[in-house]
């Protein structure tokens, strides 16, 4: 079975179009109009070796409304390609140094939505980027992944380099989790569904 998705959402704010294949190679094609969003969504996907198209345009003009579109789009689709998420290993767990931050995730693929994100980060902007516009990136992303996440930064100084390895340790958790369980057929549940 095929593990890809696409997804489109047009408001009369924004209209993004986002596509995923979860057995990909890490290739990113995005275009969300925001520099450090491209960025964080190329390493997501070069990282979880999926592969990610994402085009963004605003019809607003203002930065939030498209931040916060393309992350709702990028996880409706990542959602729709997990499927029933059967005969994977569900949960996964990373730690990612970048240079003097460290961050961690810790990841579960059941579909209970549930996440906390601390990055604390110091600056008000990041790259041009809202501290609050990238913080609700992360969150936008995971609640409409459906998905229980937790993402924190341990140590660091730098902003960017605190984003980046949190989105690091996201991409290799997801991949991990992901992953087909050879050993497993069904729902990595008791319940007997996800």
């Amino acid at each position: 079975m095929e593990r890809k998705a696409e997804m489109t959402r047009e408001t009369s704010e924004t209209g993004i179009y986002v596509s995923v294949n979860l057995d990909g190679t890490g290739q990113a094609n995005v275009d969300s109009t925001v520099g450090f969003i491209d960025h964080i969504i190329t390493s997501l996907a070069r990282h979880s070796m999926i592969d990610i198209t994402v085009k963004s345009k605003s019809h607003d003009g203002m930065l939030h409304h498209v931040i916060e579109d393309t992350a709702i789009t990028l996880g409706m689709a990542l959602r729709d390609a997990l499927g029933e998420r059967n005969n994977i290993l569900r949960f996964a767990h990373c730690c990612i140094p970048m240079d003097e931050s460290l961050a961690e995730c810790s990841i579960d693929l059941v579909r209970r939505p549930y996440n906390v994100v601390q990055l604390g980060l110091s600056g008000p902007a990041t790259e041009g980027v809202p501290q609050e516009d990238l913080e609700h990136f992360f969150t936008s992303l995971l609640q409409n992944m459906e998905v229980c996440v937790h993402i924190r930064a341990i140590h660091g100084n730098n902003d960017h380099h605190i984003a980046e390895a949190a989105t690091k340790a996201l991409a290799v958790s997801l991949r991990n989790a992901a992953s087909l369980d050879v050993k497993r057929m069904g729902p990595a549940s008791t319940k007997g569904k996800m």
